[in-house]
């Protein structure tokens, strides 16, 4: 494995800005002021692995873009950092007030919470009102905004709505964001009301959500072009400071930010919680006033980067677990400089889908279905959790992971076997067979049998291609990649032209059906990435979603999971195991698998030096 060393922008970024707090310091000595400096800014230093697409919430579905978005814009909503299982709290917004049997949810917004500033506002303060959710969530049905996130709202069925979208599509004019309709309306100037046509109990979920509820103005959107992607003014902790696309992502507080609070509930019996808990109880967020963002895609960098103490928090890459937490215990080299670690299993689920219309792998029809289950059998999971995820992944039995409703921790399926000499069997017993004596499997109908599998130009990506491409030459089946970046592959993707595709789905609030929307048809082009479309999977996703938690729900859930099994339109890996390393000027820090913008509650130690 080729070794990389730093990405020669990051240095530069680092001596320069080291360079200019020296000359400032330098200058500042030379002029002899006698008043005392001003006290440095706290500054969090992260990184992400792969690129951002923007942030405007209603355009953007990746992790990266979802997790500073939760910082600029203001769901009504929000998590307790600290209470598990998770539970919803209010942010801008109290809780909901719901009736008619989970058909009807009022929302009552605090005043006195503004947007930043923005030229649109003619130098006036722009108070946030119910208008602005009514606005922002109507965007998501606006066909120009082509939200990939749609089937949050879709899927609950607000009323009215629906009908406005498809009254534009066929009129080509205009989407009417003036009409009221019954799904979403101002009750007056601080409460709005949410109505839909089948029972959704866990709608408020999406009202703690930015990347999918965050409050935008609708001035600031419509001084810009209906078709692009609109610069970010909300009422979040931080506002944009800078940003160079797939490279250096820079938040500042936002002074307009005043109703955010550390007022957390730790679970019975967590020790560190309480601590944290109070430690920080009363103190407005956020306790920093930057965030610094890296996107660095190759992970040696990364690894480097918290060594030599120029980040701040860090996920560690599986292939430096052993380095940085042998026997799940900090290193001792970095316990003797105070570094801690926070482990926990994720609810993200890797999983490479098969594009079920695509002519080579899709299909319904027994050999199509033969072919996908074959394909999973032979791909060497127990090889990829050990030599690329070095352990930091729990195998998948389904697409559902934990942490969420719907999971089952004792399903054993098919999808977590790895089982080549079955897969051969299935693929000869179909007709999947070298008829030309070349070496290579062929269509029954004699065509090539040629895969096409799209990853990205990473060091794990490339570890993954190995993976695929040895456990398809024992089976005789030929396999080529497609190398592309995030943004383009993910383009592709909603646009259907992908047969393959090695990514993932991360939970983006605590429901099992966030998955089971993986598969559902009327979310081709948004999550349902595999275009897979059956009935009776529907109608099982259907029911469930209108039930309450419990034993009733958790077994449709299950039904939906075999018939996903069944017909394999995604094959599963696993689930990660996330290990963070914290720098100990870092304080306050705790994951939870649904606040993205992690630097919204952590704290920089008074005596801390600068970065």
């Amino acid at each position: 494995m080729a070794v990389s060393c730093l990405p020669l922008p990051f240095l530069v970024r680092l001596a320069l800005r080291r360079l200019g707090l020296a000359l400032a310091l330098a200058a500042s000595a030379h002029a002899g002021a006698q008043a005392p400096a001003p006290a440095a800014a706290k500054t969090v230093r992260v990184t992400f692995q792969a690129s951002e697409s923007g942030f405007d919430p209603p355009r953007i579905s990746d992790v990266v873009s979802a997790a500073v978005v939760a910082s600029l814009f203001d769901a009504p909503l929000t998590y307790d950092l600290l209470a598990r299982p998770v539970q919803l709290k209010a942010n801008t917004a109290s809780l909901p007030e719901v009736s008619d049997d989970y058909t009807r949810f009022v929302f009552r917004i605090k005043p006195g919470i503004y947007f930043s500033d923005h030229p649109a506002f003619k130098g006036q303060p722009r108070e946030l009102t119910a208008a602005d959710y009514v606005y922002s969530v109507k965007r998501y049905y606006d066909p120009v905004t082509r939200s990939p996130t749609l089937f949050h709202y879709e899927n609950a069925g607000l009323l009215g709505l629906p009908e406005l979208r498809k009254k534009a599509l066929e009129t080509q004019q205009p989407f009417d964001y003036d009409t009221p309709v019954d799904g979403i309306r101002a009750l007056d100037r601080y409460r709005f009301e949410v109505r839909t046509a089948q029972p959704a109990p866990r709608l408020p979920y999406v009202f703690a959500t930015p990347g999918v509820s965050g409050a935008v103005a609708r001035e600031v959107v419509e001084s810009y072009p209906r078709d692009q992607m609109v610069p970010p003014v909300g009422t979040g902790p931080f506002r944009l400071a800078s940003w160079t696309r797939s490279s250096r992502i820079v938040l500042e507080r936002n002074p307009a930010h005043q109703h955010g609070v550390h007022d957390e509930q730790p679970a019975e019996g967590d020790a560190l919680g309480r601590a944290i808990a109070n430690q920080f109880r009363g103190r407005k967020l956020p306790m920093v006033d930057r965030v610094e963002i890296a996107i660095i895609e190759e992970t040696q960098p990364r690894w480097l980067a918290f060594l030599n103490q120029e980040l701040d928090l860090l996920w560690v890459p599986p292939e430096f677990i052993t380095q940085a937490a042998p026997n799940n215990q900090v290193a001792p080299n970095l316990a003797k400089r105070g570094v801690q670690m926070r482990q926990y299993v994720i609810p993200i689920t890797r999983h490479v889908y098969f594009n079920i219309d695509h002519p080579m792998v899709g299909g319904l029809t027994p050999d199509r279905v033969a072919l996908r289950r074959a394909l999973a059998l032979a791909y060497n999971t127990p090889r990829e959790i050990q030599l690329v995820r070095y352990g930091q992944m729990v195998p998948a039995q389904s697409v559902v992971p934990p942490g969420v409703s719907g999971y089952d921790p004792k399903l054993k399926s098919e999808m977590g076997e790895y089982n080549p000499a079955r897969a051969k069997a299935l693929l000869d017993l179909y007709g999947y067979t070298d008829k030309n004596g070349d070496g290579w499997r062929d269509q029954p109908d004699g065509s090539p049998l040629v895969l096409e599998l799209t990853t990205e130009p990473s060091q794990q990506a490339r570890a993954l291609q190995g993976m695929w491409k040895k456990s398809m030459d024992a089976i005789g089946v030929k396999i080529n990649f497609r190398i592309g970046a995030w943004p383009e592959n993910i383009k592709a993707s909603r646009a259907g032209k992908l047969m393959m595709w090695t990514t993932g789905w991360s939970a983006a609030i605590p429901d099992g059906s966030y998955f089971m929307d993986l598969l559902y048809s009327k979310n081709k082009g948004q999550a349902n990435a595999s275009r897979f479309s059956l009935p009776a999977f529907d109608e099982v996703h259907r029911r469930q979603r209108m039930l309450p938690d419990g034993p009733e729900r958790d077994a449709l859930i299950q039904q939906g999971m075999k018939l996903a099994l069944a017909y394999m339109p995604y094959k599963a890996s696993g689930h990660d195991v996330q290990t963070w390393l914290v720098q100990p000027r870092v304080l306050g820090y705790v994951p939870h698998p649904f606040i993205r913008d992690f630097w919204r509650h952590v704290d920089i130690a008074p005596d801390a030096p600068a970065p």
